[in-house]
């Protein structure tokens, strides 16, 4: 951003069952956002964590023969493993049960009693406990099923706290009309909006039959509803995210939440009004990705349809799967993971065009030049400006949020450079001592088109990214964007041969 920082969030993950590739690909997506941005030379705060409280959790413990702390600390610790095993950069892992947490909360939600946004009223309507949501009739579908989950609702009667949230609808709507893009993308905007518009209920934001939660402060003999507590975690893990630290003032607003597009009404309607009721500036950005489709439904533990990402993992290593889910699902819309779609990335593009480009290039470097890669003579112009272009064109779709485009302009340079292997035939020119400047032109070319294509993916496979750096006689860890320039690379590198960067991995036994 403009003033040089850049706090980016993930929704904070349910903890009633384990992850599956829909987490992932949040994570993931989330991360390739926040390296870009540490390329840019940013101040970058990147929140994730698992949110731990409400009546799900509780049964979800009960049948496991838990409690709910048991529950949530071993399902939270599978999110956090799952975070590394990604390769996720995050700068801090908040925890709603987390005490410090649980205090702001409470801190906050007195606050908006005491301003007399959130009252004591009855309410009845239809529940799913899936999603611990209530549902007007006109949500639902037919036979009375929850929209996201397709199972009965039940008709549910409490006597609770109310936030005031009819009293927002005018000025929520004055901040979608001033902000045109300040959802995306523009189908999301225009839903939210027309939530909005179409007015607004009473929202019930505490529980008298759910004992796991945060306790209403004035009234313990109630908890605050998840969904309230959890939103409030973006704002609260500042507080405590560095021990003496407040980092509040340095980084709110966020300037890009995440999340899916089945909890965009609590992100694009309840949490701006909370926003507003307590004063707060709002994030600068939502972005609402789609969802990773499995036999052409939402993946989810309710329907059984989950794809666990782990042995895709371990038998093509993290970076395949960053890859394959950038490249193949657009953000912001949905997208199908298929095996056999993973492998078809996995083992043309990946392993041949990529992995073979740069094991080609410095076993040439290797046998030509005894490992040094010839110094730059000027005479690759064209290519140099179509690689330019093409940094600019990656750094422009990076910045709208178009990842699959931006690995697409990338993409265009690999292809390019296994032309120019082809078309200037190094093995040919080698034998021919009059033609030595043009082998040295052409390793140069390709060794700095590489270097190049390896800083432009970093966000994406960052460990094969440094290998290529690496294997390029190059500091693995000048990732800055600014050195994605022709001729930025360190001169008389040698290069350092090694393994296949993504080795070709043989047909599972049937």
């Amino acid at each position: 951003m403009a003033d040089g920082r850049f706090y980016l969030t993930t929704p904070i993950y349910y903890v009633n069952a384990d992850p599956h590739i829909g987490h992932a690909y949040t994570t993931i997506m989330a991360d390739i956002v926040a390296r870009h941005h540490r390329q840019l030379g940013e101040d970058v705060f990147f929140l994730t964590g698992t949110d731990e409280h409400g009546g799900k959790i509780a049964t979800s413990a009960e049948r496991e023969g838990r409690t709910p702390r048991e529950h949530a600390d071993l399902l939270s610790a599978r999110f956090r493993d799952l975070g590394g095993v990604l390769d996720a950069s995050y700068d801090f892992f908040i925890r709603t049960t987390d005490p410090e947490h649980e205090a702001e909360v409470q801190r906050m939600f007195q606050a908006l009693h005491d301003s007399g946004d959130v009252y004591r009223g009855s309410y009845g309507g239809w529940y799913c406990s899936a999603c611990e949501a209530f549902y007007g009739e006109g949500d639902l579908l037919e036979g009375r099923l929850c929209p996201i989950h397709r199972t009965p609702v039940e008709w549910v009667e409490e006597d609770n706290w109310f936030f005031d949230l009819p009293a927002y609808r005018d000025r929520l709507l004055a901040h979608y009309d001033a902000n045109p893009d300040w959802v995306q993308p523009q189908a999301r905007y225009n839903e939210a909006r027309r939530m909005i518009e179409l007015g607004l209920e009473e929202l019930s934001v505490s529980r008298a039959q759910v004992e796991w939660g945060v306790p209403v402060p004035w009234d313990p003999e109630q908890t605050i509803y998840v969904w309230i507590d959890a939103l409030l975690n973006y704002r609260t893990a500042l507080g405590y995210a560095r021990p003496g630290e407040d980092l509040v003032a340095r980084y709110w607003p966020p300037d890009l939440q995440l999340m899916a597009k089945d909890i965009l009404k609590f992100h694009a309607v309840i949490w701006p009004a909370m926003l507003m009721a307590a004063g707060l500036e709002l994030p600068r950005k939502l972005m609402i990705h789609g969802y990773v489709l499995k036999g052409g439904e939402k993946m989810s533990k309710t329907t059984g349809n989950v794809v666990d990402p782990f042995p895709f993992i371990e038998r093509y290593g993290i970076d395949a799967l960053r890859y394959y889910l950038a490249r193949e699902v657009r953000f912001g819309e949905d997208g199908t993971f298929t095996a056999e779609g993973f492998e078809g990335r996995y083992s043309q593009e990946l392993a041949n065009e990529l992995g073979n480009l740069l094991n080609r290039v410095v076993s040439m470097v290797g046998r030509y030049r005894d490992g040094v890669v010839p110094a730059d003579a000027g005479d690759e112009g064209e290519l140099a400006a179509e690689v330019a272009a093409a940094v600019e064109a990656a750094r422009g779709s990076f910045a709208r949020l178009d990842i699959s485009r931006a690995i697409e302009e990338v993409w265009r340079v690999v292809q390019r450079l296994n032309r120019l292997v082809e078309q200037r035939a190094p093995w040919t020119l080698a034998k021919d001592p009059a033609r030595a400047g043009e082998l040295d032109a052409t390793l140069h070319a390709l060794a700095e088109g590489l270097r190049i294509v390896a800083i432009l993916l970093w966000p994406v496979i960052p460990g094969s990214a440094e290998r290529v750096l690496a294997a390029l006689g190059q500091d693995p860890a000048a990732v800055a964007l600014e050195r994605a320039a022709w001729g930025a690379g360190a001169p008389s590198a040698r290069v350092a041969p090694s393994g296949p960067l993504f080795p070709r991995v043989e047909e599972a036994a049937a």
